[in-house]
């Protein structure tokens, strides 16, 4: 253990050596506290804000996935022209490392009709290879439907729908689809969704894809398009460039070109507005260091001031000022780790309640959740914590340099 190691652990650990010291006490309990509430702020912030960008992000991709491949002239209209998807094409996408699932698609404008109302629909028809999970975590009420060799007629609608139409788990409706003419079709409901994506439960029902194809007159190889689900989120633009190479320069069996996008651009207003929330971390954090950093530079000035006498005998003893002002950032640092263990604490146990009670509740209609969602990452974590031990030595060394300008035997008879 150094010299200035011991005389800072002394100052700042030995009850006799404080015992006599009360006027630094208030300041650094608030410049502990500045910096405890200032982390425990930016914890809150980051959870928050990725907890937010990951649930609706999730739920964008439960929706449509990460990757879809249409036809190039589909144009986002859920009148699709079709697509062919050969096995090669099919098994090669499957094979691209971190994809995790591929599955096909089809869809139709409907309008749902009741005895006393009707509704807009877009019915989304999948097979049996479809991924269940995003709308099994969303169920609330019946069941998902099971899709076999036997066409089925379950459909799955969200409560907003079911709510307009007065419609229930087992009930039937009727749907009418258009095109050059009005062909109907009778539905069960057999289970009921809600996401909280409203500008998507007020439309989708999902049912057997087989119903699409016979409704526009395809065969079992013509489809919408097909999804592409992966493992790692961040590796997205690489996956799907991947997908690009293999279908840019390729035609499909019917002579029709392959459109491949991320669900990025097929809701670029979403992920902007979700981007721009990153702005206000950045805005949160800077303010949290000021204040911590101001706290901080407070404390060490009196620490400072409350030691003349020792830093006048310690220079008349020889000591060297880069030595004298090492005491003080090491005693700053014993604070500055005290107000990040209790600002982690605090931080990391304001966003456990939330995350296990949902405390704080949120309108679904806004915010498409009706909770503030929270997501811890210990990546954050790290990046938080040495973002405020560094910044706030940093902002001490300006101070700590003062020891330089003390005259031994003028502070020596400072009182």
């Amino acid at each position: 253990m150094g010299l200035e190691s011991f005389i800072a652990r002394r100052i700042h650990f030995d009850k006799d050596v404080k015992s006599g010291v009360n006027v630094s006490k208030p300041a650094v309990r608030i410049a502990v506290a500045g910096v405890s509430l200032g982390l425990a702020v930016m914890i809150v912030a980051m959870a928050v804000i990725t907890g937010f960008k990951h649930e609706i992000r999730s739920k964008l991709v439960g929706f449509g996935s990460h990757i879809q491949i249409t036809d190039f002239n589909n144009n986002d209209t859920y009148e699709t022209e079709p697509v062919v998807f050969p096995q090669g094409l099919q098994d090669s996408i499957a094979a691209i490392p971190g994809v995790s699932h591929c599955e096909k698609f089809c869809t139709k404008p409907a309008i749902l009709k009741t005895d006393n109302d009707f509704y807009g629909a877009i019915l989304k028809g999948v097979d049996n290879d479809y991924d269940w999970s995003f709308f099994a975590g969303n169920l609330v009420d019946g069941s998902l439907p099971l899709f076999d060799d036997e066409l089925s007629n379950d459909i799955l609608v969200s409560k907003t729908t079911a709510s307009k139409l007065n419609l229930k788990t087992g009930d039937k409706v009727l749907a009418y689809f258009i095109k050059d003419d009005i062909r109907l079709r009778r539905f069960t409901i057999c289970g009921i969704y809600e996401t909280g994506l409203q500008q998507f439960d007020e439309y989708f029902i999902i049912g057997d894809l087989r119903h699409v194809q016979r409704l526009n007159a395809w065969d079992s190889s013509q489809y919408s398009g097909m999804e592409i689900l992966v493992d790692d989120y961040d590796r997205l633009d690489d996956i799907a460039y991947d997908v690009f190479l293999l279908t840019a320069n390729r035609l499909d069996d019917e002579g029709g070109s392959y459109y491949t996008r991320t669900i990025k651009q097929l809701q670029p207003q979403i992920f902007a507005w979700l981007d721009l929330l990153d702005l206000n971390v950045v805005v949160i954090l800077v303010l949290m260091i000021i204040v911590a950093g101001f706290n901080m530079v407070s404390a060490l000035l009196i620490l400072i001031l409350e030691k003349t006498n020792m830093i006048g005998l310690l220079k008349a003893l020889g000591s060297r000022d880069t030595s004298v002002s090492r005491i003080f950032l090491i005693q700053a640092s014993f604070l500055i780790g005290k107000g990040l263990l209790y600002g982690n604490l605090i931080g990391i146990g304001l966003c456990l309640i939330q995350y296990f009670f949902h405390i704080m509740p949120l309108d679904a209609e806004l915010y498409f959740v009706d909770y503030v969602p929270v997501r811890i990452l210990p990546s954050h974590l790290l990046l938080l914590n040495l973002l405020s031990a560094a910044s706030a030595l940093a902002v001490l060394l300006v101070p700590s340099r003062i020891v330089s300008k003390m005259n031994p035997a003028g502070v020596m008879r400072f009182e």
